[in-house]
């Protein structure tokens, strides 16, 4: 099987953004010119085993993940949410279930408050603070370009969410720590009554090329993420990282695979979710069910 230098020249940046090295620093702890990494990067130049090698242990991967073989791990979410754009880009068809939203439906106001949350979720004890903020705005930089498939053109895209997921946000709210004021928790709790609504709105118009299904039923307790490629593989993507309510992106280890065996269960278990899932009009009055429930319950007796 010829190396598909291409494919390894994105994982690699993928971990050099996870790693937060620069062009430079990374050209400079292995001993080459920017000019040479940016074309290992493009996957213009072939790349040595040796070379390959010293890459990994500079970004703290093992070799058979920066090629590709097998399953690809990333321990940090900007690896993974970078590597995870990448397909997106490659792709014709998308299944995301993120639970208890899917980023690429939501509004473009979503990413100042999923900051919001992220910053004061921060515990205080966290040993590198400017890092950590740091970390944050990099990786909101790579979550808003995976937007870019939105664009006319772009792969279709099929989004799952659980109803049950969606209740418990309504009643959290937006937040990234319970430790705010009564104010604050439903100011919250409005801009996830927001983010819902947008929801509702996009399941009533449907918009070409764009569909989300509302499963009034158990769902998995991990995101998935289900990529059909252009040249007709499919990859699924399985992460421990949460961007709803009281968000995780600082700890867990997500997977991307072509495995045979696991792109069949997903996409058995997709199949099976999509079917108990009410779309359109019906989905989206779900929706408003429970905005209305939650509104009911939070009015004086």
């Amino acid at each position: 099987m010829p190396v598909d230098f291409p494919q390894i020249g994105l994982r690699l940046k993928a971990h050099r953004l996870g790693a937060g090295l620069s062009p430079d620093e990374a050209a400079d702890r292995l001993g080459v010119s920017r000019a040479a990494l940016y074309n290992y990067e493009r996957g213009s130049t072939p790349i040595k085993v040796e070379t390959l090698e010293r890459m990994a242990e500079i970004l703290g991967v093992s070799l058979p993940s920066l090629l590709g073989a097998g399953t690809e791990y990333f321990s940090t979410a900007i690896a993974y949410f970078e590597r995870l754009r990448q397909l997106e880009a490659q792709s014709e068809r998308i299944t995301l279930f993120y639970e208890p939203i899917t980023f690429l439906l939501t509004s473009e106001d979503f990413s100042r408050t999923l900051r919001m949350m992220l910053l004061e979720g921060l515990p205080e004890t966290v040993a590198d603070r400017a890092k950590a903020v740091d970390d944050i705005d990099r990786l909101l930089v790579v979550l808003e370009q995976r937007r870019s498939v939105l664009m006319p053109g772009g792969p279709t895209i099929a989004g799952l969410i659980g109803l049950t997921e969606v209740r418990r946000l309504l009643r959290t709210g937006l937040i990234g720590t319970y430790a705010l004021k009564d104010k604050q928790r439903e100011a919250r709790r409005q801009l996830a009554r927001q983010e819902v609504e947008r929801t509702a709105a996009l399941m009533e118009r449907e918009p070409l090329g764009m569909q989300t299904g509302v499963i009034d039923d158990t769902v998995p307790n991990q995101t998935f993420e289900i990529c059909r490629l252009r040249d007709r593989t499919s990859l699924v993507a399985v992460s421990p990282f949460r961007l709803g309510e009281l968000p995780n992106v600082r700890l867990g280890v997500a997977s991307i695979t072509a495995a045979a065996d696991a792109v069949e269960l997903y996409e058995r278990l997709v199949a099976a979710m999509w079917q108990r899932a009410a779309k359109g009009a019906a989905g989206a009055a779900l929706l408003r069910r429970a905005i209305a429930e939650l509104k009911k319950q939070a009015q004086p007796s």
